[in-house]
């Protein structure tokens, strides 16, 4: 009597089973299969990056930089160092790039002297005294060890890599983080920026203007993350 009882038991969940599958259904996978979805799933920045550096940065900043020299010259601050928006926005149409957050970001090369250099922190920078202008705008390279962490302007130049690329937000921040450490390692490396006081430099980069939300903008200096620099006596 027992033994028929567990089988209609057994026989009822089993059937209770066919009916969920049906239902619901489900695949199985093993441990193996499940690992290498998840890995597939996983965004790497740094892999990303890697695949892009010289493939698409580097060559994007030797074919597409403008003249900064060419560029300042366009802005013209007044007393206090103020540039109306609405200028700006038509030499950036000429020149760059606006971003979906209104930065105006620009690709550039340019060549001067060093005039100064402040490494007094670790976001380190250089004066430089750029050939063929003379005006009132400050350029500084960053020279540190480290970059801003909401400094994005290599990322966004160009509109190379857009924010519709990825699948989220922080993929696409995490993606400005990772070239400015390569910046950092391939760029700058370890050498002694004390040294470059008064020597020649060429250069490469890229620099932002934000203006979300301002009407008038502050273009006392720009700061321009490398992309390329050559020293010379």
């Amino acid at each position: 009597m027992k033994q028929k009882r567990s089988k209609i038991i057994f026989s009822a969940l089993f059937l209770a089973f066919l009916v969920f599958f049906v239902r619901y259904g489900f695949t199985v996978v093993t441990i193996e299969s499940a690992e290498q979805a998840v890995q597939a799933e996983t965004f790497d920045p740094s892999v990303y990056v890697n695949n892009i550096w010289l493939s698409t940065l580097l060559p994007s900043y030797t074919d597409n930089s403008k003249n900064l020299a060419d560029i300042l010259s366009k802005i013209q601050p007044d007393s206090n160092g103020i540039v109306q928006k609405e200028s700006l926005t038509a030499i950036t149409n000429e020149f760059g790039y606006i971003t979906i957050g209104e930065s105006h970001v620009y690709m550039v090369k340019g060549s001067g002297l060093v005039t100064a250099v402040n490494t007094d922190t670790s976001i380190g920078t250089v004066e430089i005294q750029l050939n063929d202008y003379d005006g009132p705008i400050k350029v500084l390279l960053y020279v540190g060890t480290r970059i801003p962490s909401d400094e994005t302007s290599v990322r966004d130049a160009g509109g190379l890599i857009k924010f519709g690329d990825f699948k989220e937000q922080t993929e696409y921040g995490k993606v400005a983080s990772e070239i400015n450490k390569k910046v950092l390692s391939e760029v700058l490396g370890d050498a002694n920026k004390n040294t470059w006081l008064g020597k020649t430099i060429t250069f490469q980069g890229a620099f932002s203007i934000r203006t979300f939300n301002l009407i008038q903008i502050n273009m006392n200096e720009i700061r321009i993350v490398p992309m390329s620099i050559e020293l010379g006596d």
